[in-house]
């Protein structure tokens, strides 16, 4: 489940799926959509996970199941993504309060919020390669945009696990606390106080800044036709069966 609670001006959301180790599904996404929508009169907005992760990533084992054709029988992938976008449309900051793993959308997840709030011993990854899945064009650009080209090429590529240190002094995270949650609530408490045009101006003027190096529409396509192959596959059926056989995979580049 979604939890929503409202601490004065400030929205706090939690995923609550602590069996899942938090794992996202699309009922879950479609929810998290809402509450951010429902959370639009709020100054700011916090994110974060029960228990002792932020979020392990999709549900794996629910992902590819019934459901449309239209992204490969994925049954996920839409709904995270306009998921993501709610954060970019919210009009006051959201932060992520990574209280433990943020693993594969997860991940995707804090990186599409505005700031990053990450407990000393949290870890960040994105093992996609074990899985065969692309990421979408927005999700690889809101990554590199943030830690740039080199090390988005480590995540992406070599599906390096950044701890919460390294994700400091690389850009990925903005502070490293004791109490992810404690810090990101004083955090947007003193946001809250803060003139909400002033805030809100800033946020819209850092996406058009950024939007002005954004992918242009032909390298859009291309990546979104990369993307589509790739769950069509047949190594991401391998990577699925391997991930819940817990072995691993043999792919065979197609």
């Amino acid at each position: 489940m979604i939890r929503f609670e409202e601490r004065g001006r400030v929205a706090v959301i939690t995923i609550d799926r602590q069996e899942r180790r938090n794992a996202l599904n699309g009922e879950l996404c479609e929810d998290l959509t809402a509450k951010l929508n429902a959370s639009h009169e709020m100054r700011a907005v916090v994110i974060t996970g029960a228990g002792s992760a932020f979020c392990s990533g999709a549900d794996l084992v629910t992902r590819f199941g019934t459901g449309t054709q239209d992204h490969g029988g994925d049954t996920f992938r839409p709904a995270f993504e306009i998921a993501l976008d709610a954060i970019g449309a919210h009009p006051s900051p959201v932060i992520a309060a990574i209280n433990g793993p943020a693993v594969g959308a997860g991940m995707q997840l804090a990186v599409a919020c505005d700031l990053r709030v990450a407990d000393l011993g949290a870890r960040l990854a994105i093992p996609a390669g074990r899985l065969g899945i692309v990421l979408s064009p927005k999700n690889i650009w809101r990554l590199a945009s943030l830690v740039g080209h080199g090390v988005a090429s480590d995540m992406l590529l070599v599906g390096r696990t950044v701890t919460a240190e390294e994700g400091e002094h690389i850009g990925l995270v903005s502070r490293v606390v004791d109490d992810a949650l404690g810090a990101a609530l004083a955090i947007a408490g003193e946001i809250a106080a803060f003139a909400p045009l002033t805030v809100q101006g800033h946020k819209r003027a850092l996406q058009l800044i950024l939007g002005a190096t954004a992918l242009g529409d032909h390298a859009r396509n291309e990546i979104s036709a990369i993307e589509t192959a790739a769950f069509a596959s047949r190594d991401l059926q391998e990577g699925m069966a391997a991930f819940a056989d817990k072995r691993n995979p043999e792919f065979e580049g197609r």
